[in-house]
């Protein structure tokens, strides 16, 4: 799709075209999923203290961030609060928090949900600002050994619950977002101790709010180095919650590993080079040659056709040439 054809995007027609073009045969079963209820998850910071509901997804983003040895930890964009209940649960005994928000509405209900929710000996540790966190960079005490953006996105699943959202809703407000990312991403960056780790995370879909900011990042610091897979969860959250928490699917900018059926895969490729249908297959095809880790299973009497065949050593060849891992299962035998 190309620059002129996103402008004129508009309302919810346009948003089913723009997610449908990026995501081809996926967009189906994530618009599903967007359409699902989220069900709270309970985090109880200690005993005697109320119950914080959030959603799963926000624990796994906050527990992404590595704890041991951190002294000094910035929640950038903290309100609500249940990330920043997360982290301070988490985090060394003499570690201290510091979680920023710059709404004023919101800094106030992140006031509220600390001092409800934590107990007194890790509240005084956590000190609470209302900067504007693309600015905090500017003054050099502020220095963090851990950092976490949950950075303002366009919510996917917030947009198809408000109709009023989803009629106003183009691909502008995600340039919009973006900026404002990258912003906050930058300054959060510039904050960072040597030797540290900041997680940059979103609820949107959309590349441009994602990977396209990181490989920002990677352009204007060089010496940004992408940790490639993320730590387990600790196991002292279970004394915090009992909810199961999301596996994540890493995009490009992490290790990718993509996995299907040799049939599905030639599928899609075969789709893609005769131009059939009315979805684009071209994401899905780069998908299969790109990703760090590709397992086809199940390749047999597909080969066949001459198309088929031509499609296998395309992967193969493009894959090694690259120096991709690919894990192949076959029910042929060696003859």
């Amino acid at each position: 799709m190309g620059k002129k054809d996103r402008d004129k995007l508009q309302g919810e027609s346009g948003f089913q075209s723009y997610y449908s073009q990026l995501y081809g045969q996926r967009w189906s079963g994530l618009y599903q999923a967007l359409l699902k209820e989220s069900e709270p998850v309970a985090w109880q910071t200690e005993p005697g203290r109320p119950a914080y509901y959030l959603d799963s997804a926000s624990i796994r983003a906050a527990v992404s961030l590595p704890l041991d040895g951190a002294a000094s930890l910035l929640d950038l964009c903290a309100a609500p609060g249940g990330k920043t209940l997360v982290i301070s649960s988490l985090m060394e005994e003499d570690a201290c928090l510091l979680s920023n928000e710059r709404s004023r509405e919101r800094l106030s209900r992140l006031h509220r949900v600390a001092d409800q929710h934590m107990g007194e000996s890790v509240r005084r540790r956590v000190t609470i600002s209302g900067r504007d966190g693309a600015t905090l960079c500017r003054n050099p005490a502020n220095a963090f050994d851990r950092i976490l953006l949950d950075a303002p996105c366009s919510s996917e699943r917030h947009v198809l619950a408000s109709p009023r959202h989803l009629e106003q809703w183009s691909p502008a407000r995600i340039k919009t977002l973006a900026v404002t990312q990258w912003a906050l991403l930058s300054s959060a960056y510039r904050m960072l101790n040597p030797g540290g780790y900041l997680v940059y995370a979103t609820c949107a879909l959309s590349p441009d709010e994602n990977d396209k900011v990181v490989e920002r990042l990677e352009g204007k610091f060089p010496d940004v180095e992408l940790v490639r897979e993320l730590p387990p969860v600790p196991a002292a959250v279970t004394r915090f919650c009992s909810a199961p928490l999301p596996t994540p699917e890493v995009t490009e900018r992490g290790f990718s590993v993509v996995y299907d059926t040799a049939a599905a895969i030639f599928r899609v490729m075969e789709n893609e080079y005769f131009h059939r249908g009315e979805e684009d297959n071209s994401d899905a095809v780069e998908r299969f040659l790109r990703c760090d880790l590709l397992i086809m299973d199940d390749l047999g009497t597909e080969l066949t056709t001459a198309f088929v065949q031509s499609a296998l050593y395309r992967i193969i060849n493009t894959r090694l040439t690259a120096g991709k891992s690919t894990v192949i299962s076959t029910n042929l035998s060696p003859d």
